[in-house]
């Protein structure tokens, strides 16, 4: 019976582990641009990017409070970003920086 009850305890916690990575929203990149030039997202929430091109990009942002760079991504490559801190983030590939979108971070 304990050790029923254990992988029943298991499931449930493997079950609320799966839905947190659920909540993050994915984003892609293929073509040379970003799937969605605006998003809007609350103080910690997470963007998971995804590079669903042929060709390597260079995601990254110097907006104070949220800064990253998720250096060279290959394709079939993804990364978490998360936001930190509210207000318009702006988004850029290093690569290709036509490659532009906007993150609005809200409280």
């Amino acid at each position: 019976m304990r050790i029923f009850t254990a992988l029943v305890g298991l499931a449930f916690g493997c079950g609320g582990v799966i839905g947190a990575l659920a909540a993050d929203r994915m984003f892609s990149q293929k073509g040379k641009v970003f799937s969605e030039t605006e998003v809007t997202l609350k103080v910690g929430e997470t963007l998971v990017y995804v590079n669903d091109d042929s060709i390597a990009h260079n995601i990254f942002s110097t907006t104070t409070g949220n800064e990253f760079n998720l250096g060279s991504q290959e394709p079939g490559v993804s990364a978490p970003i998360t936001f930190k801190a509210a207000g318009d983030v702006k988004v850029i590939c290093a690569i290709h920086p036509r490659m532009q979108m906007t993150v609005k971070v809200m409280k």
